[in-house]
């Protein structure tokens, strides 16, 4: 099991990953950090915890509207095979982002 340093809001956190998904999990630590950038711009103080909860709603609605977006029923160029890909790899980057967000509360609990 590999470990990675990831800074989200200014804070370091180590992160347990599978080995090999270390440059996987960095990448979406920065994306996370974007989002808690984006909430916390102007210096505006926010709970930690509810940092994590807003992150949280902020990537799930975005994934929400991915899949809203997706033409189930035209499907057009893409296949449905194409479709069952893409709904599979956006279910593999929700269960990373769900374990990195877990893990960083973790470390902010312990804090």
């Amino acid at each position: 099991m590999a470990q990675v340093t990831i800074t989200i809001n200014s804070r370091e956190y180590a992160v347990a990953c599978e080995d090999g998904q270390e440059v996987h999990i960095i990448q979406l630590s920065r994306m996370l950090d974007e989002k808690a950038k984006m909430l916390t711009h102007g210096g505006q103080q926010v709970n930690e915890n509810m940092l994590l909860a807003m992150v949280g709603l902020l990537l799930a609605d975005e994934v929400e509207e991915l899949r809203k977006g997706a033409p189930v029923q035209n499907v057009g160029a893409a296949s449905e095979e194409d479709l069952h890909r893409i709904d599979v790899e956006l279910a593999k980057t929700i269960n990373n982002l769900s374990g990195s967000l877990k893990s960083v509360a973790k470390k902010i609990e312990s804090l």
